[in-house]
């Protein structure tokens, strides 16, 4: 995979996980960080595009109520970035 292409997935990662965020009802990340039992600057990191950790993401998860496959059902695509 492409440098480029884990960017743009990384960056569609981060805008998954604020609009779960927002759809929860949280209008800063920060609420968020402290309901959930994350550090503020840890959430901040993962809205901004930084790489995640998949038991963070389980986590993350869990803590919208969702499930994996939920989590990926929206915002990502079937395939890679270069086949577009």
């Amino acid at each position: 995979m492409e440098e480029a292409d884990k960017e743009e997935y990384k960056v569609k990662l981060a805008k998954r996980i604020k609009s779960l965020r927002l759809a929860k009802g949280y209008k800063n990340y920060e609420q968020f960080a402290y309901t959930h039992n994350f550090s503020r600057s840890q959430i901040a990191r993962y809205e901004k595009g930084e790489d995640i950790r998949f038991l963070t993401l389980v986590r993350l998860s869990q803590a919208f109520g969702i499930t994996i496959p939920e989590f990926f059902a929206e915002g990502f695509d079937e395939q890679s970035p270069q086949k577009k």
